[in-house]
């Protein structure tokens, strides 16, 4: 079975940054679209950035474009989430999601992803 293990995730101080990583225990990673969600307390979980199976197109959502980027290294089995100019709003668990659709390109609906991490929690203090 797949399994999808995050990490990097911690406190950071308003404008900080953090790189989140989640490695994929799965074959011919390289086939498969991902993508990272978030969800705050109290809140659903929303998509955050996506990235193609051959990682050639990637989205965000607008609320992060600009400050996040979304990448994957096929040669280690991993998809990354750089973070950058953090705020307070971006306080949330954080999971990475494949789908498991081969050579799709990418998909912002948390319904269209079948293997889920288990999630890191992303602290951003004022």
């Amino acid at each position: 079975q797949v399994q999808l293990v995050e990490s990097g995730g911690g406190l950071v101080q308003a404008g900080g940054s953090l790189r989140l990583s989640c490695a994929a225990s799965v074959r011919t990673f390289s086939n498969y679209a991902m993508g990272w969600f978030r969800q705050a307390p109290g809140k659903e979980r929303e998509f955050v950035a996506a990235i193609s199976w051959s990682g050639g197109s990637t989205d965000y959502a607008e609320s992060v474009k600009g400050r996040f980027t979304i990448s994957r290294d096929s040669a280690k089995n991993t998809v990354y989430l750089q973070m950058s100019s953090l705020k307070p709003e971006d306080t949330a668990v954080y999971y990475c999601a494949l789908d498991w659709r081969r050579w799709r390109d990418y998909s912002t609906s948390r319904a269209e992803y079948d293997y889920w991490g288990q999630g890191t929690q992303v602290t951003v203090s004022s």
